[in-house]
């Protein structure tokens, strides 16, 4: 039979790091669990000093020990990591050096949402498709690659008062914020709006690369079904090197229906697929609503979407147009509250479109030839 301080370790074992999502066991944070008749005294320690979740580790892991049949009082023994730990933690998270974690052999799906121009409601589309992928209990990853134009944040609630949430830094690797179970980066995380430059970024080329690139391996995103990247309007550095990173993703171009937007909507498609990438598919936003009365009212025309798909099409494999998102005041409130629309109003007619966006996609295969499998046959 097992003795009263086993039993603890592993009920304290399962407690999942609400950062990084693994079990306290696996990550060696669980140090002593000593018994004294019925007490017990569990040792805990934690990543860093000032840990943003050490409220709700504590919490989970008294509770944890309180739950195994026989015990008495709980006494926590709350400590940090020594530099060894952490470095070992770090390396045992990341794997072997600084290896790009959603290459080519990755079996995450990464998909860059792109447009021609700004203005189109691109992050608005990408936060919210984030939300309703992981509502649909996949493991979600979103990176705010609109450096200049960063807005993520704001739209995922990440940004409140002027306040924005930052990553949690374990050295030099870095935990995302985490808002409605979706892992997001941006570099408006790391911006002082009352700084000199008021958080505006100020980067060229080689900065801009660098970024990218950091977000990709320095970011622990832990293992993802879907990566989503908010692509900057344009064709520019960015999303050359994006291309250069990952040559393999999936990209999706969002445009509005009127022709100012729709033919520069094909350029951003037409250079992701001189790095490789694939097209697969189109979104068209601000769509025409149906007024209360019945009326449909277009405001920014019809048929864009449908032109940059079969423009996309010609030379091509079959790019489809995947949405039709219309104009909602719910879809613009929602997002200036931090609050995306597919969670506040579910019922809106363009949250339903964005949810059936998301089924669309899930439902696509991986799309895993030629990728060799983390397994070997037997």
């Amino acid at each position: 039979m097992s003795t009263l301080s086993e039993n603890v370790r592993a009920a304290v074992g399962r407690v999942q790091d609400p950062e990084l999502r693994r079990p306290l066991s696996e990550l060696d944070m669980v140090r002593d669990v000593a018994t004294d008749g019925t007490d017990v005294r569990v040792g805990i320690a934690l990543t860093i000093v000032g840990c943003p979740a050490a409220d709700r580790i504590e919490r989970d892991v008294r509770d944890a020990a309180e739950s195994v049949h026989g015990v008495g009082e709980v006494t926590l023994d709350i400590g940090v990591m020594t530099p060894d730990e952490r470095r070992a933690l770090t390396e045992r998270l990341r794997g072997p050096g600084r290896a790009m974690p959603f290459g080519p052999d990755s079996l995450t799906r990464v998909i860059a949402v792109t447009s021609g121009k700004g203005g189109v409601g691109k992050s608005t589309v990408t936060a919210n498709l984030a939300v309703a992928l992981a509502q649909r209990d996949l493991r979600v990853g979103l990176i705010d690659a609109d450096v200049h134009g960063f807005s993520i944040p704001g739209l995922l609630g990440l940004s409140r008062d002027g306040e924005t949430a930052q990553p949690t830094r374990i050295d030099d690797l870095m935990l995302p914020p985490i808002a409605h179970d979706v892992k997001t980066i941006s570099i408006g995380m790391f911006l002082q709006r009352g700084s000199d430059s008021g958080g505006a970024v100020a980067w060229r080329g080689p900065m801009l690369h660098r970024t990218v690139n950091q977000f990709l391996t320095d970011v622990h995103f832990g293992d993802l079904d879907v990566l989503l990247l908010d692509m900057p309007p344009g064709t520019g550095d960015i999303a050359i090197s994006v291309g250069q990173l990952l040559p393999h993703a999936e990209v999706l171009v969002v445009t509005t229906p009127q022709t100012a937007a729709s033919d520069v909507a094909v350029r951003s498609g037409l250079v992701a697929r001189q790095t490789g990438q694939k097209v697969i598919g189109v979104v068209e936003n601000m769509a025409a609503m149906t007024l209360p009365d019945g009326t449909v009212l277009d405001l920014f025309g019809s048929g864009g979407g449908a032109e940059v798909a079969a423009a996309l099409s010609a030379d091509a494999d079959d790019v489809p147009l995947l949405a039709s998102i219309p104009l909602s005041q719910g879809l613009r409130s929602s997002g200036d509250v931090g609050t995306p629309v597919v969670v506040a109003a579910p019922e809106d007619p363009s949250a339903q479109a964005i949810v059936d966006l998301a089924a669309t996609i899930a439902s696509r295969p991986r799309g895993l030839e030629q990728r060799p499998l983390p397994f070997s046959p037997a």
